[in-house]
């Protein structure tokens, strides 16, 4: 893969968690509940965090990361992706959320495998695991939400 390459790949990935945190941060904004507030405000502060070690992946010599060439990355595969908005129902808030985690995850889990070098399939790995932290986190609240307890 060319350093050019590595380069968009990594800037798709940074636009996607800006966009996830902006999602989050605007859905903590309207929801009452305490605990859905924290939940949302704490997957804000994650994607803001994984943007910022995104950005100073760029900064480093993305020549170094090492990709086998002979594979098809697949990073275009879920574009377009529609743009999230905080008008939705909630529980459709948290299916479209539940995507974009899944989205990402599988897109840093490609990135790992993809990867010759140990630091880079450790960092995308470690990163692949937050967003599938994120993704059961999303999933255990949609559930409750979706299929209530009734008595």
């Amino acid at each position: 893969m060319k350093a050019d390459d590595a380069k968009k790949i990594i800037s798709t990935a940074i636009d996607r968690e800006v966009e996830s945190y902006t999602f989050y941060r605007g859905i903590a904004d309207k929801v009452k509940d305490a605990a859905l507030k924290s939940l949302f405000n704490e997957l804000a502060g994650e994607e803001k965090m994984h943007r910022e070690f995104l950005q100073g992946m760029l900064t480093k010599d993305v020549a170094k990361m090492h990709f086998d060439p002979s594979h098809d990355y697949k990073v275009g595969d879920s574009l377009p992706t529609p743009a999230l908005t905080v008008d939705l129902k909630p529980i459709d808030g948290i299916v479209i959320a539940i995507k974009k985690e899944l989205e990402a995850m599988q897109m840093y889990t490609q990135l790992a495998n993809l990867s010759k070098d140990t630091e880079t399939k450790l960092v995308f790995s470690q990163l692949a695991n937050m967003e599938r932290g994120h993704k059961a986190r999303l999933e255990d609240l949609y559930t409750n939400m979706a299929f209530p307890e009734k008595w």
